[in-house]
C-alpha cells in the first residue's frame, strides 16, 4: 500500500484505498565574489528586534531528520551533516529535548511549529490524512495538505462530500490565523518554499480556491496537469502592502484571509514557480549544484514535495533572500528514503546503509554551499535569525544490521528485511474476536478508529471494540512469535480532548485512537473477511521501490522527541539546551526576538534560557526564576507529551481496557475523572497562556504572587493525574 504523504501527484494527493493518499538569469554575479546581487530587505520591513540587528529570517523545517541515533553505532542524521550541526553549535544553541504534538506526523508537526498552537486550534490533529463522518454515519477521506483558506480537501471530489468546513479550522470554527501575517503587517515579504499549507499543495482544490474555477490556471490544470502542478504548487511569496514583488505585473493575486482577526485587506501574494521564479530572477530555477529544478518527467518548476532535497529548497531560499525577500520559510524532504527523481519512487533505507549515508553527505554539501553563498551575500549570524527544526522523529522497522558493529561510515550496514509490518486491523479483529463491527481507520502506526454509524462513547459497540483492541495479539513476522497487547495505549474522545486532538469540527473526531507498538502499520478493509493464516493479515511487504520502514504518528520517545537550532543576534552560544520544550514554543520564541506578535494567543511560551537578557523584553526578565518555573510547569500541564497528558493517557488506557457489557463502572469512573481534570486544566491553562502572552508581547509583566499561585495549581493538577494513572 502507499502511505499518504506529500506526493508530487497531479491534481491531488494519491490515496491508497482512500484511507492511507521569466527571463533573468538564475544568479547575477557581483563583485567577483560568486554571490548574487543582493536586494537588501525593503526599508519598510520593520523587524523590531531589541537592537535592530535582525534583518533576515531563515526558517528551515526538515521532514524526519534526527538528532538522536537510530542505531547507537551509527552517527545520527545531524551528526552526518556536520556543516549544519557545527553551524548551529558553533554559533548558537541546539535544543535537544523538543517534542511533537499528536498525531506526530508531517502536517501536524509543521503546522504546530508554524502557528504556535496545538492542533485543536489549527485543525489538523490527525494527519497526513484523516477521515470525517458523514450524516449517515459512513466516513470519507480528507487530506491534511491544502492551502490555508481551502475548505476541507476530500480527494474524491465534491460529489458526496458533506463536510466543507475550513481545512485549517480554529477553535471558533473559522479559518485559523495565518502565520505570515505578523511579518507582512510589519512590511516584510515572506517566501514559502514547500512549507505546509502556506503554499498551494495540490491542483484539485487549491487552484479553484485561490485562482477560481474558471481561471486560466484552472484551464491549464485541465490541458496540462503535470505542468500545472510544477507551475502553481509548492512555492509562494506573501507580500507586504504595496510590495512591488507582488504587483499585478508579476501576476500578484489578492492574499485573501477572510477570518483573520483585525482584518487583512490590501495584501497580495505570488502563487507558484511560474509567477515567483521570474519575479526573483530564477528562471529557469536551478539547484545549488546548477541543475535545473524539474519533476521526474521533466516539467520545470516545483518538483514535488519528495523532490525538495536540501540542494533544491536551499536554492530557492538563497535566491529569495538575495532578491529582497527578507523572511523565508522552507521545507526539506527526508534523507532516509530514496525518492528517485523528484519522488517517483520511495525506497526505505536502514540506518548506516550506503544510500542513506550518501544522501546525508549530499545534504551536508548543500548546507556548506548554502552557508558560503549567504556569507558572500552578507547574510550571516550577525544580521539573520536562523531557525532549523524537524516535524517529527521516527522508529525504524527492520532486521538488525550486518555486520553487527557497522557504523555506516567506515563499515556500511546491510539489512535483510526492511519495512513496517502491514496489518489489516479490521480483519484481525474479526478473526480474533469474531466481532463484525464495521469501522474505518486513518491508516497509521496509531490507527484512529471511526466506527460506522458514529456511535457514542459508551455505546456497546464502541466499548466492545476498545476492549478488544487492548487484547489484540498476533504473530509478529519479524520475531516469529505471537506479540501480545500490540496496542500500547488508547484514547477515546475524552482523552483525545486532553491531548488537543479534538477540533471545532465534530465530524473529524475519531471514535477512539489506539497507539500501537511502533513496528506495526495498520489499515482496515472488508477483505479478507477473516484471516486464513496470520500472514494473510500481517506481513512485511517485499522491499522495493514503494517501501516504508520509518514509522511515526505514535507516542514512543524516538518519535516524539525532536530538536530545534537557533542562530542569530540574541542567541547564546553556551552548549546544547536540554530543557523540555515542544513545537508550539518555536513561534513565540522567534516573535519575541523579532519584536512582533500574532493576532491570537499562542499555546507555546518564549524559551528565553538560550537567549541573552538584552534580546528579550524587560517583562520576561522581571521575576525571572518564577517565570521560568511557570513556563516549565505550564508545558508539563498542557503539552500532549507533558506529564499531565501522558499520565492521563495511562489512565485512559486502563479505562478503555476495563469492564464488561455487564459492568463498566471502572471506565465510567476513570473517564469522569479525566474529564474533570481536563476541564480544570483548560481553565487554568487559559489564564497562564494569557499571562505569558501579555508578558511576551504586550509589555505586561507577570504578577509574581499570581504566577506562584498558578504554579501551585498546575502542579496540583499534574499530581492528581499522576495519582490517577497509578491508582
Amino acid at each position: 500500500m502507499t502511505r499518504i504523504g506529500r506526493l508530487g501527484a497531479v491534481g491531488a494527493l494519491v490515496l491508497a484505498c482512500l484511507v492511507a493518499a521569466g527571463t533573468a538569469t538564475a544568479r547575477v554575479q557581483a563583485n567577483g565574489a560568486g554571490g548574487a546581487s543582493v536586494a537588501a530587505a525593503a526599508p519598510d520591513c520593520h523587524l523590531s528586534s531589541a537592537r535592530g540587528d535582525i534583518k533576515h529570517v531563515i526558517y528551515i523545517q526538515f521532514d524526519n531528520t534526527h538528532f538522536l541515533r537510530d542505531n547507537p553505532n551509527v552517527p545520527s542524521d545531524l551528526e552526518q551533516m556536520p556543516h549544519l550541526l557545527n553551524f548551529i553549535r558553533g554559533n548558537g544553541t541546539l535544543m535537544t529535548n523538543d517534542h511533537t504534538a499528536l498525531i506526530s506526523h508531517t502536517a501536524t508537526g509543521i503546522l504546530t511549529s508554524l502557528t504556535g498552537v496545538y492542533p485543536d486550534r489549527m485543525g489538523q490533529p490527525v494527519s497526513n490524512s484523516f477521515r470525517y463522518f458523514r450524516p449517515d454515519g459512513s466516513t470519507r477521506s480528507g487530506v491534511s495538505f491544502a492551502y490555508w483558506t481551502a475548505p476541507l480537501f476530500d480527494p474524491a471530489g465534491p460529489t458526496g462530500q458533506t463536510d466543507f468546513t475550513p481545512e485549517m479550522i480554529n477553535e471558533h470554527g473559522k479559518i485559523a490565523p495565518a502565520p505570515w501575517v505578523p511579518y507582512t503587517r510589519a512590511g516584510c515579504d515572506v517566501g514559502a518554499i514547500g512549507t505546509a499549507n502556506t503554499v498551494l499543495e495540490n491542483t484539485a482544490i487549491d487552484i479553484p480556491t485561490v485562482f477560481g474555477p474558471n481561471s486560466p490556471e484552472a484551464a491549464e490544470v485541465t490541458a496540462n496537469p503535470a505542468q500545472a502542478f510544477a507551475d502553481f504548487v509548492g512555492v509562494g511569496v506573501h507580500c507586504a502592502q504595496g510590495s512591488a514583488l507582488c504587483s499585478a505585473a508579476n501576476n500578484g493575486r489578492p492574499d485573501v484571509l477572510p477570518d483573520e482577526p483585525g482584518g487583512y485587506a490590501g495584501f497580495n501574494a505570488l502563487f507558484g514557480a511560474k509567477s515567483v521564479d521570474p519575479a526573483i530572477g530564477f528562471s529557469p530555477p536551478t539547484d545549488l549544484n546548477g541543475g535545473t529544478i524539474q519533476d521526474a518527467t521533466g516539467h520545470v518548476g516545483f518538483p514535488g514535495f519528495d523532490g525538495m532535497e536540501a540542494k533544491v529548497s536551499l536554492a530557492w531560499v538563497a535566491q529569495m533572500q538575495e532578491r529582497g525577500v527578507p523572511v523565508t520559510y522552507a521545507y526539506v524532504s527526508d534523507a532516509h528514503d530514496e525518492h528517485g527523481t523528484s519522488g517517483n519512487i520511495h525506497f526505505a533505507y536502514g540506518p548506516g546503509e550506503a544510500g542513506y549515508v550518501q544522501q546525508l553527505k549530499e545534504y551536508d554539501n548543500a548546507f556548506a554551499t548554502f552557508f558560503d553563498r549567504l556569507a558572500a551575500d552578507g547574510i550571516n549570524k550577525s544580521n539573520t535569525l536562523f531557525v532549523f527544526t524537524v516535524d517529527e522523529g521516527d522508529h525504524f522497522v527492520g532486521d538488525a544490521p550486518t555486520p553487527a558493529d557497522c557504523d555506516g561510515i567506515v563499515v556500511p550496514c546491510n539489512y535483510n528485511r526492511v519495512g513496517e509490518i502491514n496489518a489489516n486491523l479490521s480483519a484481525m479483529i474479526r478473526t480474533q474476536f469474531q466481532d463484525n463491527t464495521a469501522f474505518t481507520v486513518h491508516s497509521d502506526d496509531a490507527p484512529n478508529v471511526y466506527i460506522t454509524g458514529n456511535p457514542s462513547q459508551t455505546a456497546a459497540a464502541t466499548r466492545k471494540l476498545e476492549r478488544e483492541m487492548a487484547q489484540l495479539n498476533w504473530l509478529n513476522p519479524y520475531t516469529g512469535t505471537v506479540e501480545n497487547n500490540i496496542m500500547v495505549a488508547q484514547a477515546d474522545q475524552t482523552e483525545m480532548k486532553t491531548l488537543h486532538m479534538v477540533t471545532a469540527d465534530p465530524a473529524r473526531t475519531p471514535t477512539f485512537t489506539p497507539f500501537a507498538d511502533p513496528n506495526w502499520f495498520f489499515f482496515a478493509s472488508g477483505t479478507p473477511a477473516t484471516c486464513a493464516t496470520p500472514a494473510a493479515c500481517a506481513s512485511i511487504p517485499p522491499r522495493g521501490p514503494q517501501s516504508f520502514a520509518w514509522n511515526h504518528g505514535d507516542i514512543q520517545h524516538e518519535i516524539a522527541t525532536t530538536w530545534v537550532g537557533y542562530v542569530g543576534p540574541g542567541v547564546r552560544n553556551t552548549g546544547d539546551y536540554e530543557g523540555w520544550t515542544d513545537h508550539t514554543d518555536v513561534r513565540p520564541t522567534m516573535l519575541t526576538m523579532l519584536g512582533l506578535k500574532d493576532d491570537y494567543e499562542t499555546d507555546g511560551r518564549a524559551v528565553v534560557q538560550p537567549l541573552f537578557d538584552w534580546a528579550v523584553p524587560q517583562t520576561l526578565r522581571a521575576h525571572r526564576e518564577t517565570l521560568l518555573r511557570l513556563g516549565d510547569v505550564y508545558k508539563q500541564l498542557t503539552a500532549p507529551f507533558g506529564t499531565f497528558g501522558m499520565e492521563t493517557l495511562t489512565a485512559s488506557t486502563r479505562a478503555l481496557a476495563s469492564g464488561s457489557a455487564a459492568d463498566d463502572s471502572t471506565y465510567t469512573s476513570i473517564q469522569g475523572q479525566i474529564a474533570s481534570l481536563t476541564s480544570q486544566r483548560d481553565a487554568l491553562v487559559a489564564q497562564i497562556r494569557s499571562g505569558l502572552n501579555a508578558a511576551q508581547f504586550d509589555g505586561k509583566a507577570l504578577n509574581e504572587q499570581q504566577a506562584k499561585a498558578w504554579i501551585s495549581q498546575a502542579q496540583s493538577l499534574i499530581d492528581q493525574a499522576t495519582a490517577l494513572a497509578g491508582s
